[in-house]
């Protein structure tokens, strides 16, 4: 609980950050391409998720998710985005203890177009690497699957969706993985606001080895966040909040995330 008090406390505390007119304007222009999942810009994003409710005694899981973003120039038509999410996670067990460590590694690799016009897009494959330290915090398998992101940037909206398949072979324990993520995410940038946006970004899941009603999380909610610096350093920070309205039946009942993600433009 202390890495999510620590998160919100930094989440309340850039929103109240005010900028001048010359880095507003630089922070509007940030925004939008933070916001961009396959934006041709190197950045470190460190979001915490806090699970309420979650597991069978109905505790907080808490899932810190280091992921580097690093795009790459194929030639001059195409770029290639890569992502690894590195999950570190920290969950209850039963009997008041807890289990602490890493969980199975993602890494995905989008291939888009410089020019596609007024929809950018990007497809590729996504790769799962067994880095779990712990039975309970991952499945142990490599694993892979397709991934594919589409959005638009209209006005002041960035508006789109990022869908993946991931699948797996059985470990020792009879475990496996055939798991669809789908992230819709709607940001509206406030004119004049100097880098800050409302944002909803739900993640929805389907474990497509479960049973059929104990398949699906579905959460709704929203947030705000804001484009500021450290000294020098660009960051975006985010804060949100999320209630699952279906889970399964050791699902958590809602969802805390907070976000710093560091920018490196060119």
């Amino acid at each position: 609980m202390r890495i999510t008090k620590i998160f919100t406390s930094i989440g309340f505390a850039i929103l109240s950050l005010n900028t001048g007119s010359a880095v507003a304007t630089e922070n509007d222009g940030l925004a939008k391409q933070a916001q961009n999942p396959i934006a041709n810009l190197i950045s470190l994003p460190i979001q915490n998720n806090t699970n309420f409710d979650w597991g069978p005694d109905e505790r907080t899981q808490n899932i810190l998710n280091v992921q580097p973003v690093w795009p790459f120039e194929i030639n001059d038509n195409w770029n290639l985005i890569t992502r690894t999410i590195l999950p570190v996670i920290s969950q209850p067990l039963r009997g008041g203890d807890r289990e602490n460590g890493l969980g199975d590694t993602s890494f995905s690799a989008f291939f888009s177009p410089k020019n596609s016009g007024s929809i950018t897009w990007g497809v590729g494959p996504v790769v799962l690497l067994p880095t779990s330290t712990d039975d309970s915090l991952g499945v142990g398998e490599w694993g892979g699957g397709l991934s594919a992101v589409v959005l638009g940037m209209p006005g002041n909206w960035v508006v789109g969706s990022l869908v993946s398949n991931v699948w797996t072979p059985e470990n020792d324990d009879g475990n496996k993985i055939n798991l669809f993520t789908w992230q819709y995410f709607i940001n509206y940038n406030i004119p004049g606001g100097n880098g800050l946006y409302l944002v909803s970004a739900p993640i929805i899941n389907a474990d497509w080895e479960a049973d059929s009603d104990d398949r699906w999380t579905i959460p709704w909610g929203g947030g705000i966040g804001k484009i500021f610096k450290i000294g020098n350093q660009p960051v975006n920070g985010q804060i949100s909040a999320y209630y699952n309205s279906e889970k399964p039946d050791n699902g958590a009942d809602w969802q805390l995330r907070a976000q710093l993600q560091f920018l490196f433009p060119k």
